[in-house]
């Protein structure tokens, strides 16, 4: 490593680690379409329109964050190539994709309504996200405060 090279600390903020790894457009959007069911290079070029060099480091990141695995796939008569699946964490990213979802339905929405509902595959019913708590009732987002862990770093400004 060069003398010029600075290597950024791990952040102590759960929120500032997770957007080291997802957060820019081109990210959420690739795991939004993973949650589709696209899997595949092509598929995630076309209907994203992204540059093909972006799409190649953003699933990089992608895969090196833990949120997607690669598999090598090969179609007959054609060369090895790569697919992309969630992993765990990749799964688990459903309810952030939700939350900013029903967040910009509500404060940035199209003339048109959204474009995606959230239903519960039981009964059929519009869903939402909210907070609920360790019994499962739902609590009102007025009533929920972010409060630091006794005895961890006091000042916020080492969280970044």
């Amino acid at each position: 490593m060069s003398p010029q090279t600075k290597v950024r600390p791990v952040p102590n903020c759960s929120i500032a680690r997770a957007v080291d790894i997802v957060g820019d457009r081109w990210a959420f959007l690739i795991v939004r379409e993973a949650h589709f069911g696209s899997t595949r290079f092509a598929e995630f070029r076309q209907v994203l329109g992204i540059a093909p060099n972006i799409l190649t480091s953003r699933l990089s990141a992608l895969v090196e964050g833990g949120i997607l695995e690669k598999r090598d796939y090969r179609d007959e008569g054609e060369r090895v190539r790569s697919s992309y699946h969630l992993t765990e964490a990749g799964e688990d990213l459903k309810l952030v994709l939700a939350a900013l979802q029903q967040w910009g339905d509500v404060h940035v929405p199209r003339a048109d309504g959204p474009t995606v509902l959230r239903r519960d595959t039981h009964n059929g019913g519009l869903v939402s996200v909210g907070f609920v708590d360790e019994e499962g009732s739902e609590v009102p987002e007025d009533e929920v405060v972010f409060e630091p862990i006794p005895g961890g770093p006091s000042d916020r400004s080492t969280w970044r």
